[in-house]
């Protein structure tokens, strides 16, 4: 059992996998939604556990009738996607340089978008029901068509790895862009209007929730869907487009069959049956691991990655951590090291090793190993990759 039910008095237990004893803050934030009426069961923290707003970044929250949107956070369907690749880590061999300077001309980072929206974006069946989105977002429409098949800024990354036998992997880690924070703010700053109005006494301004069965649950549950397929879209609509720069570089432009697909959330809510009962599961910074799901668990930049697959353990409510977990803050990351480290920390990456991605140095992040060691009843490992190139957002 990698798991410790922490000493926090609340009605619902709080499950740790982190291994180590929480932070004051961080003690506090669990006890918060560990509070809450209608939560189910008990929550469970991830190996990856860090602090976040409202809820922790890598808990898993069950509820029933209700849906906290701040625990699902602003990055609606943020996850991983990876592919397997039919080749071996020689075929690369001198073309590192190229293969990162395609893949950034080709996939927007940042706050930029598409110029030209590509057939598979236009014809997106969820096109149809943007109208029936909140009013907020009305005006967004064609920002968002622009934006779909673009990386986005802060961790988000796309990568080339070889794992421990030689084969190559394409992955890529990225959410529901402006569209979606945009959407999940709405929906936040609705769940805060009405607990003032009802005057609910909640323990963080930031755990206003929808009951089931109310009209501004049904809106911000059908906003979600949707937001959480854009992402995954999203990822979709990259990964073509990187999967063709490899073949490019690789077979003359020959089209080729992954061996393996992987395509994953670790920031969404879903309907799920855990201890025999329908619940919403909330993901914040978790991924699903049921009995043969496979998922991603990627390291930091110039770590390694895991590819694994869920044991389906009943405490987690079938879930694993979505990475290594911040150790630093962006800014404290920023004053405690410098270019030079950076530079030493990425070595043997192919990638941009300058002041604006200093935020994203390895050091800033808890090692993976130890974070993989606390979870192995959660998951069993199936690859372990390691970046030779990396695109940072």
């Amino acid at each position: 059992m990698a798991y410790e039910k922490l000493e926090l008095s609340t009605p619902t237990p709080v499950l740790s996998w982190a291994g180590h004893p929480l932070g004051k803050d961080e003690s506090k934030m669990a006890q918060n939604v560990a509070s809450l009426p209608f939560v189910f069961k008990h929550v469970a923290l991830m190996p990856d556990v860090h602090l976040g707003k409202g809820a922790l970044v890598g808990s898993v929250v069950a509820t029933k009738e209700a849906i906290i949107p701040a625990a699902v956070g602003v990055d609606v369907g943020c996850g991983m996607a990876a592919i397997k690749m039919p080749f071996k880590g020689n075929k690369l061999e001198g073309k590192l340089k190229k293969i990162r300077l395609d893949i950034e001309a080709a996939i927007p980072t940042g706050f930029n978008e598409n110029k030209d929206v590509e057939k598979a974006v236009v014809n997106w069946q969820h096109w149809r029901q943007f109208h029936d989105l909140h009013p907020g977002v009305q005006d967004l429409e064609t920002k968002a068509m622009r934006q779909l098949g673009t990386l986005g800024g802060g961790n988000h990354f796309i990568e080339v790895c070889i794992d421990t036998d030689n084969q190559v992997w394409l992955m890529l880690h990225s959410g529901s862009r402006n569209i979606g924070n945009k959407l999940a703010s709405c929906h936040i700053n609705t769940a805060k209007d009405l607990a003032k109005l009802a005057l609910i006494n909640l323990p963080d301004p930031d755990l206003a929730y929808f009951i089931a069965g109310t009209p501004e649950f049904e809106a911000y549950w059908r906003d979600l869907q949707w937001a959480q397929e854009y992402a995954k879209m999203n990822r979709d609509v990259m990964m073509a487009r990187f999967k063709r720069i490899i073949e490019k570089h690789l077979t003359g432009g020959k089209v080729t069959k992954p061996l393996l697909e992987v395509n994953c959330h670790h920031n969404y809510a879903e309907k799920e049956v855990h201890f025999g009962e329908e619940v919403i599961v909330t993901r914040k910074g978790a991924v699903r691991a049921q009995q043969d799901d496979f998922g991603i668990i990627p390291g930091s930049m110039g770590a390694k990655s895991y590819i694994v697959k869920g044991k389906g353990c009943t405490e987690s409510f079938c879930s694993c951590s979505h990475g290594a977990g911040r150790l630093l803050s962006r800014n404290k990351a920023k004053n405690v090291y410098t270019l030079d480290d950076l530079i030493k920390q990425t070595e043997g990456v192919e990638c941009r090793k300058d002041e604006d991605v200093l935020d994203e140095i390895p050091g800033a992040y808890k090692p993976i190993e130890q974070v993989m060691n606390q979870q192995t009843d959660l998951v069993e490992v199936v690859a372990t990759l390691k970046q030779v190139v990396c695109v940072k957002g």
